[in-house]
């Protein structure tokens, strides 16, 4: 039998908190190691494909929780139609690719968990995290992970209690991201103003269950 995943929801910094009051990121722990895709997962991610035709693809960005990410891109600077957001990138490649291709278990539970909710998910080494994670403004002279890239001052970053992890929507930290040696994941989920709590908790229940799953 498979246990319900324990969610938390991570700091957010006071000037988010003002501007977004209903802004959170979401997150699991997941106790398991990256694997290859199961048969069944490999014919859910088939099914789906199938399922998703291009009118739905058309169609999606009308709906309200699509919509709602489009309006929060929208609010932090990012053209939705130039970065399109994590449900309609996939969408768009599902046209490109004509199905979705299966890369490994996590991926595809991502995949499937973005586009059954439309609430983007993302992954992270647990052993490489430290504290809570949340999110903030990226600070002036502040380096991805500590000592990658340079981070432009105010931009949004997933961080954790000493660095930060990732740009939000963008690159993740050297390091901070699941690769084969991981042993636990942190598995996040964003909610923005417009989407409901039981969406946001239903794309992590679908990743977990997924990850956890024998076989």
């Amino acid at each position: 039998m498979i246990e319900e995943p324990d969610l938390s929801t991570g700091f957010l910094d006071e000037t988010l908190r003002a501007e977004f009051p209903e802004l959170a990121l979401v997150y699991t722990l997941v106790e398991a190691r990256p694997r290859r895709t199961p048969r069944e997962v490999r014919a859910r991610l088939r099914e789906a494909s199938n399922r998703f035709t291009g009118a739905k693809a058309v169609a999606l960005r009308q709906q309200p929780i699509p919509w709602a990410y489009r309006v929060f891109f929208r609010h932090v600077g990012i053209d939705p139609d130039e970065q399109r957001t994590p449900v309609e990138a996939i969408a768009l490649e599902r046209m490109r690719a004509g199905g979705f291709k299966s890369l490994s278990l996590l991926d595809d539970a991502l995949l499937l968990a973005t586009l059954e909710t439309a609430v983007p998910v993302q992954a992270f080494d647990a052993d490489r995290v430290e504290g809570e994670l949340g999110l903030r403004l990226a600070h002036p002279g502040e380096q991805l992970g500590g000592d990658g890239r340079l981070v432009p001052s105010g931009q949004l970053v997933i961080a954790d209690s000493n660095r930060s992890v990732a740009v939000l929507f963008g690159e993740v930290a050297p390091g901070a991201g699941v690769t084969p040696a991981t042993k636990r994941m942190l598995v996040t989920a964003l909610r923005v103003k417009g989407v409901p709590d039981v969406c946001v908790e239903e794309a992590l229940w679908i990743v977990f269950e997924m990850l956890t799953e024998e076989g």
